[in-house]
């Protein structure tokens, strides 16, 4: 950190690249225009209804904002779902939960291909930093004060509900629970679920292959190898279908386990949600509001980022 340098501003600096740093209480109080910052992520856990976030763009002099949480308000998109119901219009978006990010993929393929008639999800959480280190008292319910360290804790999630506002045919057809575990990262989705047509687990497996050749691809993938959680930490997947720790009681009933790194992967799909409103914003504006000539985001893409006019076909931060 360059603390006063460079004519008073705060800056951190990463791999040569100078960041501008504020220290403000609310959001209103956030120069952004002195920055030049236009697409803001707000990762708070703060301000995630639109009324609290839009503070960034009516005071701060933003022009977008993603909550990188669930909002009760905001519209929600999932990358390889519902990103083409995007519109420049939206001034505060949401990018759903991790869980939800990992969930819909899979939840919209079978749906899709098979049909789901009802199912509940159960999500195997890693610990996160909301959670407390030791028992003490806890706002949201007497189970999540107890400590993150030696507990396995059941706990509620909206992340199967959040499914039906990205997938309505999905609506009230999905809900779930979550239990948190003392692992620091790398969660799994079960999804158990009555299906409309039949299907074995090879056939959904091709389904998911399919899907992840084609417009999933860098968000949907599937491993049939024997592996465990901490296999998939970096992986920037928002869901890996596990083939063989999935089962079927019949061909209408499965349980389909999927994993995902709920840091690494979630953090990916927040840089391909930038670049997919940024370039949807690009095209209506015209190449001369973009800040280059010919029109490309000069928001950083990732590592193995599609180019930009594939970008809302792709959706992935990695290709």
């Amino acid at each position: 950190m360059n603390k006063g340098g460079g004519g008073g501003k705060d800056l951190l600096v990463i791999n040569g690249q100078a960041i501008r740093v504020f220290s403000e209480k609310s959001p209103e109080n956030i120069p952004w225009s002195s920055a030049g910052a236009e697409y803001i992520v707000e990762s708070t856990g703060m301000f995630t209804s639109r009324a609290t976030a839009h503070a960034h763009i009516s005071a701060g002099g933003a022009k977008k904002v993603v909550i990188s949480a669930p909002s009760e308000d905001a519209p929600m998109f999932v990358c390889g779902v519902n990103l083409e119901s995007y519109t420049p219009a939206m001034e505060v978006i949401s990018n759903a939960s991790c869980t939800t990010n990992c969930l819909a993929p899979l939840a919209k393929v079978v749906n899709d291909k098979f049909g789901i008639l009802e199912g509940l999800m159960t999500t195997v959480h890693a610990m996160t930093a909301t959670q407390k280190t030791v028992d003490g008292p806890s706002k949201k319910d007497w189970r999540g004060g107890r400590s993150a360290l030696t507990n396995i804790i059941p706990s509620s999630t909206g992340a199967a509900k959040a499914v039906g506002k990205v997938i309505p045919s999905l609506g009230g057809k999905l809900t779930g629970m979550a239990f948190r575990v003392p692992t620091p990262d790398v969660s799994v989705v079960d999804l158990t679920c009555k299906l409309v047509k039949q299907a074995t687990l090879t056939q959904i497996a091709e389904a998911v292959a399919e899907a992840s050749s084609g417009k999933m691809q860098g968000i949907l993938g599937k491993t049939e190898e024997m592996l465990v959680s901490s296999d998939f930490r970096g992986n920037p997947l928002s869901c890996v279908f596990d083939v063989q720790a999935s089962i079927s009681l019949n061909e209408t009933f499965v349980k389909l386990v999927a994993w995902y790194d709920n840091e690494y992967a979630y953090s990916c799909r927040l840089v391909a949600l930038l670049n997919h409103i940024f370039y949807t914003d690009s095209r209506r504006l015209g190449a001369g509001d973009t800040g280059k000539a010919d029109g490309k985001s000069k928001l950083p893409p990732g590592p193995g980022a599609t180019a930009a006019k594939d970008r809302p076909k792709c959706c992935g931060c990695f290709g």
